[in-house]
């Protein structure tokens, strides 16, 4: 796929996505859906890949979507612009493909990724800014960075799942009060909130953020990261300690056998930076994955 409101970048194992519409504030589009879905798709297709950061060209994130549609922006059953093409003609029923939340859909597909990601929020973030952020790992802001749930100040609801996501993040209060006001708030308050991890000066926000992926990159196990990540993900949805303790035994008895390791063993005894032999392309343990697929519908 050739991009047109992305930059996909790979250099020594971090892959950066960069929405690149900065004269529309990065604002969210179903061709920006679809290319950030494609960049994830070839993120876990690409074992040279360790790390995903995801920012914003320009001097916004992404300042949610895109609202020159008009009065019809949300009204699915009549836009013709989006992914699916539907009709322009109304008949939308809940349980058709064509009906999804297009920031639902990004989101899921952050979800099942192999490789971690970070979130560089280097400016406003709002709507679907926010939200498709919760399936990333780990955010950092800017100090000039903005956040908002403005949903219900928009006559819609939150969207991109985050009513699964976001109470995971910051709790269910704290979720709630941001939800509820819809109001626009600040990287501070996101601090205090628990939505991102660190805010850092504007200039130097990249550059924390590609420090943060080459230590994964630079002394981690590809497919030991990729199953912790789906464990603890997943695990948020466990009804039982004996969930979690059935996936670490399988996850920890096939891990032992691997030459990962023996190799990190090794490495650690002889004061060497390891070599990890295994590819999360090739090299996911046999009960991987532990999980039905959920279909929409």
């Amino acid at each position: 796929m050739a991009y047109e409101q992305i930059i996909y970048d790979v250099k020594d194992g971090v892959a950066t996505i960069t929405l690149n519409r900065p004269e529309k504030l990065n604002a969210f589009t179903g061709t920006m859906m679809a290319e950030m879905i494609d960049a994830f798709d070839q993120i876990d297709a690409d074992d040279d890949v360790r790390c995903v950061i995801v920012t914003g060209a320009g001097r916004a994130f992404c300042a949610g979507a895109d609202l020159s549609a008009g009065a019809k922006t949300f009204d699915y059953d009549k836009r013709t612009d989006r992914p699916d093409k539907g009709s322009g003609q109304g008949g939308l029923t809940y349980e058709m493909e064509e009906a999804r939340d297009g920031g639902g859909r990004l989101t899921l597909r952050i979800f099942e990724c192999l490789k971690p990601v970070i979130a560089a929020v280097n400016g406003a973030a709002v709507g679907v800014g926010s939200t498709m952020q919760l399936p990333m790992d780990i955010r950092i802001a800017s100090d000039s960075a903005r956040f908002g749930f403005v949903f219900a100040r928009r006559g819609i609801v939150p969207e991109a799942a985050s009513s699964f996501f976001l109470p995971r993040v910051v709790g269910i209060s704290q979720a709630l009060e941001w939800c509820y006001t819809g109001r626009v708030f600040g990287a501070q308050e996101a601090l205090d909130g628990g939505l991102v991890k660190q805010v850092v000066p504007g200039d130097e926000l990249l550059a924390v953020a590609n420090a943060l992926a080459r230590e994964i990159a630079d002394n981690t196990a590809p497919v030991s990261v990729a199953l912790t990540r789906q464990m603890l993900w997943r695990g948020l949805g466990f009804q039982h300690p004996m969930d979690a303790h059935k996936v670490d035994s399988r996850a920890i008895l096939s891990r032992g056998r691997s030459g990962d390791a023996k190799e990190g063993v090794t490495s650690f005894l002889e004061k060497r930076t390891p070599v990890y032999p295994d590819k999360v392309s090739s090299n996911m343990p046999d009960f991987f994955p532990w999980w039905e697929e959920q279909k929409y519908g």
